[in-house]
């Protein structure tokens, strides 16, 4: 059927129908509520009042007084107590005439109601029954005006006509808003499929943009899958399935360097204790699966801690990297805890003497090589204390070490009294003739001789006293007030705990608001663990900010790459690769087909891809060949 005959169809159901059918249907579906309510009225107050009886002196006079003050308050048609043999002992009945609705409307729409009866008790006997029946007059009022309202919207239905033929075109067009919707939002590089209208004229078109949209999602998640696969192969060990000793060691280079996490930590070593006789005694299928068993009770230690890393550094030795473990006592302790409950006890009647593990701490700008020499020295240490033992060196001299209060004081202030600032880095093009944005990276005044703190350093304390919010949205002000200074675009970050605010996000988008010619060259940006944790606050967050203009994008991206077939419908403007992937790519065949893979895979879906941690310039030139479009790091700036 086509467009105009289901207008002209709609018009005539709407003048036909709802002034008409509504009126009976209305006023009998009325009634039959209101009879329901009385009935329910009428024994729910016969139960009341018997109970109340029941619990007084059986006197005529209190039997009366009570029953006549039940009467003047409830609005009553009659109320009447009888005893067993049938002899009324008190009746108290209306005499009044019906108000508020004419009789002939009562005759015409009567309401029957059944009397409520209950028992009266005196002890174990029978004192008698009590009906009562509440007054309709009151239903027949309400009945009666809202009888009178429908009619009145029935004489002025005529007058709404052209109302209703707008909302019938809105509702038969409605396919027709939502395939241009769909549009809209591919345009945004939101790939959405709507469901297929009746309509002729539009289903053909709905149902072409639905395969369309369905053969880009697939070959989004094919190429995911492609790409995730080479990822594992390069960057994975084949026995134990985490980071081998390249990635591992790139990783611990980005942590030791990079701001994204504390400036202190723990590094963990665990080392078989004799893996050339593991390999002799128990074969080589049952040595892999204990190495695999082992791979993945370290990896899943990681699974409450952001940032932390387990991988096989060489044949026997595996390490954790914990960047939210300042103690690391506290780390050695978690870990050996987790190889003593669920990896022990499978080999220990085999190999009673196991392993060892040795904790350090670290510091940032810390050398790599000495970070490892000085865990293996502690190595050396749990290996003397006997078999599966651990030692734990507690000397880094860097940490922050504050109760939590004196941290919610600090934080508290340092929003309150101007102690927050920004640090802007620029985000370059390949050829660097013109900076993509500058990323401006939160500073916290630590005290007043100009100790600046980086956000790894206090944030995670911030998101454990929940003031990650005030911060967040102080930085946001920061950055609108560079931008009022001076040209060009800036990002910011977002913290993974505040997009789940639904009061930040409205704070933040009442804020904004107030700037829209800014909001153009402001970008918001959030880490990836961060998007995943709170998928759907961020997906609401990024509709909200790029309604009002801003651009989003995903910070440290790759480390979940297999999750990344849900990003497709959120119209992402740029993702920052992991630095992971991009240090030493000069040298990495593998990540280099990898980073090309994904460089493609986002431009296909129109997501400008960044570089993180581009530590020598010489490498731009090898970015830009593989498909980067900007790139930051020590090396760029």
């Amino acid at each position: 059927m086509s467009l105009i005959k289901q207008l002209w169809i709609a018009i005539a159901l709407v003048m036909t129908l709802a002034f008409g059918g509504s009126l009976v249907v209305s006023v009998l579906s009325a009634r039959h509520y209101l009879e329901q309510q009385l009935q329910v009225k009428n024994l729910d107050n016969a139960t009341s009042l018997a109970l109340s009886l029941t619990q007084l002196d059986k006197d005529p006079v209190t039997v009366e007084l009570q029953v006549a003050a039940q009467f003047d308050v409830g609005h009553y048609r009659f109320i009447r107590v009888t005893s067993p043999t049938g002899e009324v002992l008190t009746e108290k009945v209306y005499e009044g005439r019906l108000e508020g609705a004419p009789q002939w409307f009562a005759d015409l729409i009567p309401i029957r109601v059944q009397p409520g009866q209950a028992l009266i008790q005196d002890g174990w006997k029978q004192f008698g029954t009590i009906s009562l029946a509440s007054h309709e007059q009151y239903a027949y009022k309400s009945l009666w005006d809202g009888t009178l309202e429908l009619l009145l919207w029935f004489v002025a239905g005529s007058l709404f006509t052209g109302v209703a033929g707008t909302f019938a075109v809105r509702v038969i067009t409605r396919p027709l808003g939502e395939v241009v919707g769909q549009a809209q939002a591919i345009a945004e590089r939101r790939f959405l499929t709507v469901s297929e209208p009746t309509t002729p004229e539009l289903r053909a078109v709905s149902r072409a943009m639905n395969d369309m949209v369905g053969r880009l999602k697939a070959m989004f998640a094919e190429e995911s899958a492609r790409l995730e696969a080479l990822r594992n192969r390069v960057n994975r060990d084949p026995v134990t399935g985490i980071a081998n000793r390249e990635y591992f060691l790139s990783h611990l280079r980005e942590i030791l360097t990079g701001e994204q996490f504390g400036s202190t930590g723990s590094l963990v070593l665990v080392r078989l204790a004799y893996l050339n006789e593991l390999n002799a005694k128990l074969g080589h299928q049952r040595a892999d699966q204990l190495l695999k068993q082992l791979g993945q009770v370290l990896f899943d230690s990681g699974n409450d801690h952001p940032g932390q890393r387990a991988g096989r550094v060489k044949g026997g030795e595996f390490a954790v990297m914990c960047p939210t473990f300042d103690s690391p006592t506290a780390a050695a302790q978690d870990i050996h805890g987790r190889l003593l409950r669920d990896w022990l006890p499978h080999w220990e009647a085999e190999f009673p003497d196991l392993f060892h593990l040795a904790a350090v701490p670290y510091v940032r700008n810390q050398g790599v090589g000495d970070l490892l020499t000085r865990a293996d020295q502690a190595l050396a240490q749990a290996q003397g204390k006997g078999p599966n033992s651990w030692h734990a060196v507690e000397d880094g001299g860097n940490k922050l070490s504050m109760p939590a209060e004196q941290w919610r004081t600090l934080l508290t202030e340092a929003v309150q009294g101007g102690q927050l600032s920004l640090a802007f880095f620029p985000v370059v093009r390949g050829d660097r003739a013109l900076p993509l944005h500058q990323e401006g990276v939160i500073r916290l005044q630590m005290d007043t001789a100009g100790q600046l703190l980086s956000a790894g350093d206090f944030m995670p304390m911030a998101a454990n006293l929940n003031l990650t919010a005030p911060i967040d949205l102080g930085v946001v002000k920061l950055a609108i007030d560079h931008l009022r200074q001076v040209a060009g675009d800036v990002a910011v970050n977002l913290s993974a705990e505040t997009i789940s605010d639904f009061g930040f996000r409205n704070r933040l988008v009442q804020l904004l608001q107030g700037y829209p010619d800014l909001c153009r060259r402001l970008l918001f940006e959030v880490p990836e663990y961060g998007v995943f944790k709170q998928f759907d606050a961020f997906r609401d967050l990024a509709r909200s900010l790029k309604a009002l203009g801003c651009r989003v994008g995903i910070e440290y991206f790759g480390q979940r790459f297999a999750e990344t077939a849900q990003l497709a419908g959120l119209g992402l403007d740029y993702i920052k690769v992991h630095p992971s992937y991009v240090r030493g790519i000069s040298t990495n065949a593998g990540n280099q087909e990898f980073l090309k893979g994904l460089c493609n895979m986002a431009h296909a879906l129109g997501i400008t891809v960044i570089a993180l941690g581009v530590e020598n310039q010489a490498d731009l030139p090898l970015l830009a060949q593989l498909g980067f479009d900007g790139a930051t790091g020590p090396g760029v700036r």
